[in-house]
């Protein structure tokens, strides 16, 4: 069971549905975002001054929801003309360098023994699986996530034995992150979204830190 949880990103589709469903499971549950709590993850004096606050809480989950899509008003590339340098960065920043600061900082709030650390990713990362194309600056700001996730667990694997870091690949969800770009069809609701992700969390084993997992618990292609 999953005592203490932190959400990260809280106010989100997603991350607002993870803390219901888990308060629904009788976990004492933190919730932080930019729209209640202010808190910038791009930025890490932002993230330490969140993160101290807490203190002397331990968490056995801890779920970073934040990521964008569509940032600076700008859609996703559907060709290498489209694409800005502006715009990649601000993606790197937000859903690959901001995952690396939380874990950075996040991992001192992790609990004795098993505790479990979750990005939220997105099966566009996968290089193995990529065969469309387009949607440059997210699909590598997601990609380097990844590989910011398995390596950091490896380190944890020394300092925090009990400690499992996964990038998860939570679906299409009916979020207005993905409205633009998906039949209602298509799409999980939040909730949906959130029990599926929830029982995938449950089931990890410390063999399985570093890696990269739909909604059903399966392996995505690097």
């Amino acid at each position: 069971m999953i005592h203490h949880a932190l959400v990260i990103g809280a106010s989100g589709g997603i991350g607002a549905a993870m803390v219901d469903a888990l308060k629904q499971r009788g976990t004492d549950v933190v919730s932080l975002s930019r729209r209640h709590d202010g808190l910038d993850v791009t930025d890490e004096t932002a993230i330490r001054k969140a993160f101290a606050g807490l203190a002397p809480k331990r968490f056995d989950l801890i779920i970073n929801a934040t990521g964008g899509l569509i940032l600076n008003d700008a859609p996703p590339e559907k060709s290498l003309g489209a694409l800005d340098p502006q715009n990649m960065a601000a993606h790197f920043a937000l859903n690959a360098t901001a995952v690396a600061l939380l874990i950075k900082n996040g991992a001192a709030l992790l609990a004795p023994g098993r505790s479990v650390f979750v990005s939220l990713s997105a099966r566009l990362a996968s290089i193995g699986d990529n065969r469309l194309g387009g949607w440059i600056s997210y699909r590598a700001a997601k990609s380097a996530q990844n590989q910011i996730i398995h390596t950091a667990a490896i380190e944890l694997a020394r300092t925090h034995p009990g400690a499992i870091l996964v990038a998860l690949h939570p679906g299409t969800v009916e979020t207005p992150l993905t409205q633009p770009f998906r039949a209602a069809s298509q799409a999980d609701t939040p909730a949906t979204a959130a029990a599926r992700l929830l029982t995938v969390i449950e089931q990890l084993k410390s063999s399985d830190s570093g890696g990269f997992f739909d909604q059903h618990g399966k392996t995505i292609s690097w």
